[in-house]
């Protein structure tokens, strides 16, 4: 035991060295509360604005935005801080060659391109007819573009790279248009004997500026003069331009054509407020649909409530309540009558098949369940906004790692309840903290490899690849040891009835009871899919998801609902004798993973349809295994642990040696 406890100790301190390392690299400005970190800016005060990945819903592959033949700016292309949720987003942000100058409306040149070659034609050509969309960054903004359809205007963020008429064309031309929300702050002097502000007249606009509400574009393509062009360098200002309908003034792309980039930039006065300056972009129609979802599963809940309370009540108390009334000698003469659930006192306990892959699952599912619910909570207090990118898959993956002691905990305090001892924690602790990460790592290497091929910034880099393991096999495994160890020394968990030495033959059944598990997963996939559709369209669609509320209600909801499950099918399989109840309870609720899949595939088939590539289907059928395979461990954990509960409660009431 000593070697293991020094190891423990080595791991906390590289652990505590590892933390303060990711501190100290971690910019000031990761953590990002909406109505916090505001900042104002004086007329004239130059901006520019950051460009984002290329994507498209097309193909979900997402490509730099200098792999096309765009104006590079002066000073070379430099790279934004990202996190590690961007990183693995695929976002890759870059500066600009766009300068605005706050306020003030101007028209500005920016560069020719040399004669396009045949493989920037066709690059062009393909991204164009791929829609790949331009996604730029203005104060933590993105570009919101304006479109209409059938007399009603829809917005979207980021702006094409080209549209194809009678031939491909691209965009050339930008008109921006800031919104600008003028702020006048004051100054805080001093405070009375009452804590009321004393402000001075002559300090009221100290504070005084603008604040960015808006971030607005209008594409356009135009065949500039080349000629005029040739003259202009970067920066120099030219005359606004209406956007052309005709098509012959539009810049068509072809090979051996020169394409000049020109912009142009107006600010707007807004009354929006900088607080709510994102609420454009979080809203989200469909409320009724998401109230519908939660009263659809309040219906589901209170009728398997009324289940479970027959169960209680009506049949497992009033069992109970009659053995107890009777004498020594009645009881031994109903002995000999039980049926049901009372027959199978000495096989309820027995030990399950694979009772270490068992331990491993529920560890693991106890893991990811934590991370879920902390992850939603903060998310709906506000902690985890759209408007700070990748902060949400960054607090995510910490959540994680640092619940890997509570994984270790549950998985071999288990381990010791089926086993009767602590004997091999150490072989199931290793295995709680390689099952779900390895088969993530090994399903997301086989993608980046996809990726890698594809050229595309979706492929996580070799120094990212070091930091996950590093996370991994530095915080999570020690810490899963960790909470191991800690359940060796705790309380051993005794069943309440003594398990026989020969087993009791289950009877025959007229059908598979696993058709019966595999069923039960629909009740709580109907108490999710709704959500689950918002879900999938904010990852694949683009959209911003931002009803954490909902979710927090779905999600409790979710976890009523797979224990009711899986405790009403535990009562079903003892009342027919079937005391291998282990990993039934499990699947029971764990059987909605299943569907979830077969609904992913339902929405690529019928909302991706438009998917290209085998590369992108790939990307979509890997990610959604993950997220099958950690709502399986979830779900089925929560089913398992309170039917051990329930079975535990059960059995501790009957007096039957």
């Amino acid at each position: 035991m000593e070697p293991f406890l020094i190891f423990l100790r080595l791991s906390c301190f590289i652990n505590l060295a590892f933390l303060i390392s990711l501190l100290k690299l971690a910019p000031v400005d990761a953590f990002y509360l909406p109505g916090s970190y505001m900042r104002t800016y004086s007329k004239e005060e130059m901006i520019s604005p950051k460009v984002n990945s290329l994507t498209s819903f097309e193909t979900e592959i997402p490509f730099t935005y200098y792999s096309l033949p765009y104006c590079p700016p002066e000073g070379g292309i430099k790279k934004s801080a990202e996190n590690l949720g961007e990183l693995l987003m695929g976002d890759q942000i870059d500066n600009s060659p766009y300068q605005f100058h706050v306020n003030v409306n101007e028209s500005f040149y920016l560069c020719t391109t040399k004669p396009l070659t045949a493989e920037e034609v066709k690059l062009l050509k393909q991204r164009t007819h791929e829609l790949y969309q331009v996604n730029m960054i203005l104060d933590n903004l993105p570009v919101r573009r304006f479109i209409e359809h059938n007399g009603v205007t829809f917005a979207t963020t980021g702006f094409p790279v080209g549209f194809t008429m009678t031939e491909d064309y691209i965009i050339n031309h930008l008109k921006f248009k800031v919104l600008l929300h003028e702020y006048e702050g004051v100054k805080v002097i001093d405070t009375g004997d009452e804590g009321m502000a004393v402000v001075t007249q002559t300090e009221k606009n100290t504070l005084s500026g603008y604040e960015i509400v808006g971030f607005e574009v209008i594409p356009c393509s135009v065949k500039h003069d080349l000629a005029a062009m040739s003259k202009l360098k970067m920066y120099d200002k030219t005359k606004p331009i209406d956007c052309p309908v005709e098509l012959d003034k539009s810049q068509p792309i072809r090979e051996k054509e020169q394409i000049s980039f020109t912009y142009e930039v107006s600010f707007v006065k807004s009354d929006i407020r900088w607080p709510s300056r994102w609420d454009a972009y979080l809203k989200m129609d469909g409320a009724k649909v998401h109230w519908y979802s939660i009263m659809n599963s309040l219906v589901v809940i209170f009728f398997l409530a009324g289940i479970v309370f027959v169960i209680f009540l009506r049949t497992v108390r009033r069992d109970l309540t009659r053995y107890e009334e009777l004498d020594q000698e009645s009881q031994a003469q109903m002995n000999e009558e039980l049926s049901g659930w009372k027959l199978v006192v000495g096989d309820v306990f027995r030990e399950p098949t694979s009772p270490k892959l068992l331990c491993v699952m529920v560890g693991d599912g106890v893991q990811i369940t934590g991370m879920t619910v902390v992850t939603i909570v903060f998310a709906a207090l506000g902690f985890m906004s759209p408007a700070s990118r990748g902060m949400l898959l960054t607090g995510m993956i910490m959540f994680y790692l640092f619940l890997g002691i509570a994984s270790g905990y549950v998985g071999i305090r288990l381990w010791r309840t089926i086993k009767g001892g602590p004997e091999g924690w150490r072989s199931v602790s290793w295995s709680i903290a390689c099952f779900f990460p390895g088969i993530a790592f090994l399903v997301l290497t086989v993608l980046n490899f996809m990726l890698w091929g594809s050229n595309s910034t979706g492929a996580l880099p070799f120094s990212t690849f070091f930091l996950l393991l590093s996370l991994w096999f530095f915080i999570s495994v020690p810490l899963t040891l960790l909470g191991g160890f800690l359940a060796t020394r705790a309380e051993h968990i005794q069943f309440p009835v003594r398990t026989n030495q020969i087993a009791r033959e289950i009877p025959a059944r007229k059908f598979p009871s696993w058709l019966l598990v595999l069923g039960a997963g629909t009740l709580p996939f109907g108490t999710l899919f709704i959500e689950l559709f918002f879900i999938l369209s904010s990852i694949w669609l683009g959209r911003f998801y931002y009803v954490f509320g909902f979710l927090l209600v779905v999600l409790v909801l979710l976890i009523v609902v797979c224990a009711e499950v899986s405790v009403i099918l535990t009562y079903m399989n003892l009342c027919v004798e079937d005391w291998q109840w282990w990993w039934k309870a499990f699947f029971a609720s764990g059987s909605v993973a299943l569907y979830v899949f077969l609904y992913s595939i339902n929405y690529l088939v019928f909302q991706l349809s438009s998917l290209s590539g085998s590369v992108s289907a790939m990307l979509y059928l890997g990610y959604s295994l993950i997220m099958a395979l950690a709502i399986m461990l979830s779900t089925g954990t929560i089913g398992f642990l309170v039917s051990l509960y329930f079975v535990h409660y059960l059995f501790s009431s009957v007096k039957i040696d």
